[in-house]
């Protein structure tokens, strides 16, 4: 019984540590490689952009509740992943061996511009969006890893600043194994 309950708390110890380890590493792309991407002028003024058409969340909501429903070559979701900003957002993907999927996010949590489709038009309501633009403020969001049809995947969020202020987010899908 000992014995037992030794290797059970040795084999959750190891889990902690790979974990913490799994965590440290992604913090530290994010902060070294990723929250940069949150300055890239192309992603600033495609950001920028759609915060200056005042859309209303009224708006918004009434999309997202559209999106959700809607194959991804209905003409809303197709025209989002045609923007320039999405050709660009895949053109990085490209660059980068540990990622998936970018997705930007104005200063309500609508997307911007996509390099695949996302399951919502509206991230606004998710921790993603909600820390890392964090009022405004922007701050660097990782959330835990998790097991996508036998794959792990995490997100890592970073804000898109302008001139020292959050002005909307960029979510980054990577696969953790392959972080450097």
């Amino acid at each position: 019984m000992k014995r037992t309950f030794l290797i059970l708390t040795m084999a959750l110890i190891c889990v902690t540590l790979a974990f913490g380890t799994a965590l440290a590493d992604a913090m530290s792309v994010a902060k070294g490689e990723l929250a940069p991407i949150g300055h890239d002028p192309k992603f600033v003024a495609a950001v920028k952009a759609q915060n200056a058409e005042g859309l209303t969340m009224d708006y918004i909501n009434k999309l997202d509740k559209a999106w959700k429903g809607s194959p991804p070559d209905t003409w809303f979701i197709k025209e989002l992943r045609e923007r320039p900003c999405s050709g660009y957002a895949r053109a990085v993907i490209k660059m980068v061996p540990y990622m998936f999927e970018i997705f930007v996010m104005d200063n309500q949590g609508a997307n911007v511009c996509m390099s695949g489709t996302t399951g919502d038009y509206l991230q606004g309501d998710e921790a993603k969006w909600q820390k890392s633009f964090n009022e405004g403020k922007g701050a660097i969001f990782v959330d835990e890893p998790e097991d996508d049809n036998g794959t792990m995947v995490q997100q890592i969020s970073v804000p898109v600043m302008d001139m020292g202020k959050a002005i909307g987010a960029i979510t980054f899908g990577v696969y953790p194994d392959k972080l450097p």
